[in-house]
Parts: C-alpha cells; structure tokens; sequence
C-alpha cells in the first residue's frame, strides 16, 4: 500500500474557482476573478490592467464561450466592442468573488510567494485564510464560506452595532 504522502496530487485551485463560480451563479450574484495579469501564460486586453491586475466579470451575460479548466481558464469577453479572447494560467487567477458581496475566496500569487494579495475594494475587509496574521485558538470562520473571516477588531472595545436597509 502506497503511502498517501506519496501520490501526486493535483491543484485544488481550479476545482475550488468553479465550486465558487457556481455557488455565487447560484445565489443571481455577479462572479468576478481577480487575475495576475503578468502572469506567465496570460492573454489579457492591454491597456486594462492596475498594479499587473486585472478583473473580469465572469457571468454568462458578459463572457461567452466560458471554460473553468485544470490548466486553464479562458473566454471571449468584449472590450471597447471588441470581442477578445482570453486565456489565464488557473495560477494566475487571484481571486473569485461576488460583485455585490465580495464573498468568495482569494489564492495564494504563487508567482509572488512572499508579497499578500490585495484584493479590489468590494473584497477588502476579508481575511484570507491560511493567512499569515496570527489568529486566536478561539477564532472560528463564518459558517458557509470557510476561507473569509471578518477581521478581528483592532481594539479591546467592542464594536458599536449597525443596521443595514434591506430593500
């Protein structure tokens, strides 16, 4: 019997973007991939992209011909009425997410191991898990989407109670 250590495994990262996509596709939401745009491998629209980044609305009324791969994520998406295709290393892709939310789930850049990955404004907020911030024993994710947690307050007061309007 072989030892489990020793069969190699592929990425859990393709199989965890389309668990994502189809999750926020599910609940009418927009998905959202954040992408290393200099990544080697990927095919971007130039001219798009801030800080090597870039992120694409991923929902079936903006792309077409949509493929989550293993190897691959590709699609033809319209720029300045263009219709582009694109095509992204799965290692390359940052982050998924909901538009509306910014629930979802953000990768290691394994092209850049040691820099964090910033997420865009509608994900901030998040903690990614497996982060390298200390987290408390006691500290528990939210139940349902495991890989954000809200951060931790930064004082020991507790924090004032809101209310949101739900219309």
């Amino acid at each position: 019997m072989q030892n489990s250590s020793d069969v190699p495994m592929t990425s859990t990262r393709p199989y965890l973007i389309r668990a994502i996509h189809e999750w926020i596709v599910d609940n009418a939401l927009t998905p959202y991939i954040l992408i290393n745009a200099q990544a080697d491998g990927a095919s971007v629209p130039g001219g798009y992209t801030k800080d090597g980044k870039i992120v694409f609305n991923i929902s079936s009324n903006a792309t077409k011909n949509l493929y989550l791969g293993n190897e691959e994520v590709t699609f033809t998406g319209r720029f300045n009425g263009m219709s582009i295709p694109v095509s992204i290393p799965t290692d390359a892709v940052l982050a998924v997410y909901a538009k509306e939310t910014g629930a979802g789930m953000a990768f290691q850049d394994e092209s850049r191991e040691e820099e964090q990955t910033e997420l865009p404004k509608e994900a901030q907020g998040l903690e990614e898990e497996g982060s390298t911030k200390e987290k408390s024993d006691k500290e528990e994710p939210e139940e349902g989407n495991k890989a954000f947690s809200q951060k931790p307050p930064t004082s020991d007061k507790p924090s004032r109670p809101t209310l949101r309007i739900v219309k």
